[in-house]
């Protein structure tokens, strides 16, 4: 029976969540004919994120928690998170105003999000064109820095399974080296949740943790196994000492 009742609620959740977006829909012309000016984008977009987020709050049963706020710089950085779910695509627009998230192109073939993505704005990677595109995302990287815009990476390139090793895919330690910025290294559980081996979304308290920046100045190779290391480090304690499922 419970079983059954979580599922119905998953299921309410993606109706509301359907008719919700639906809505916003609704305001891509008129943004659209305004010049689609990118303030009253993002915040649209933040809005949305927060409807979704108190959905699942109220229908699933679905909140979170964060940890550690304090790492987290005050100025500008880079944000590098591990991916399992699409709940920290939604929520992290939320959790970092303003944030310029940096995504392959596949994200762009989702009804209404890719619109105000696009527009909110983000760097939009394709894979296939090689080092044209890490150039690219180089100077656009560096413009977003240079307005104040955090940036956002989810270096495994694709979501992950919550047991499955957190390894990245070239470029994050590139855009380290050159753009001479702090990298706040983010964990999410997210996948105990929504997506991996569950068919549908349950209850309980997804953590967001934040761990100590790495400062400019460490090699490449140095980077990429101080973060995945500390990544996969704290994603493991999520695991042994997280907060309970529901």
């Amino acid at each position: 029976m419970a079983h059954m009742n979580r599922k119905l609620r998953s299921w309410a959740f993606d109706s509301l969540f359907a008719v919700w977006t639906s809505a916003f829909a609704l305001g891509i012309p008129i943004l659209w004919l305004a010049g689609t000016p990118a303030r009253p984008v993002r915040r649209l977009t933040r809005l949305w994120v927060r409807g979704a987020i108190f959905l699942l709050r109220v229908v699933v049963g679905l909140d979170y928690t964060e940890r550690g706020r304090a790492q987290r710089p005050s100025g500008v950085c880079i944000i590098v998170s591990n991916h399992e779910s699409t709940w920290e695509t939604l929520a992290y627009l939320v959790l970092f105003p303003d944030v310029t998230i940096v995504a392959k192109k596949e994200l762009l073939r989702i009804p209404v999000l890719s619109w105000y993505l696009r527009h909110s704005p983000m760097i939009i990677i394709d894979r296939e064109t090689g080092s044209s595109a890490f150039k690219m995302m180089l100077k656009q990287g560096r413009a977003a820095l240079a307005e104040g815009r955090s940036l956002l990476l989810f270096p495994q390139g694709s979501r992950m399974l919550p047991g499955e090793p957190i390894r990245f895919r070239r470029g994050i330690e590139l855009l380290y080296s050159q753009l001479n910025t702090p990298v706040l290294p983010v964990v999410v559980n997210s996948g105990d949740y929504w997506g991996g081996a569950h068919s549908f979304k349950q209850p309980g308290s997804i953590t967001v943790s934040y761990l100590e920046p790495v400062q400019p100045g460490l090699g490449t190779a140095a980077f990429t196994e101080n973060v995945q290391t500390r990544l996969q480090a704290e994603r493991q304690s999520l695991d042994l000492h997280g907060p309970g499922r529901g």
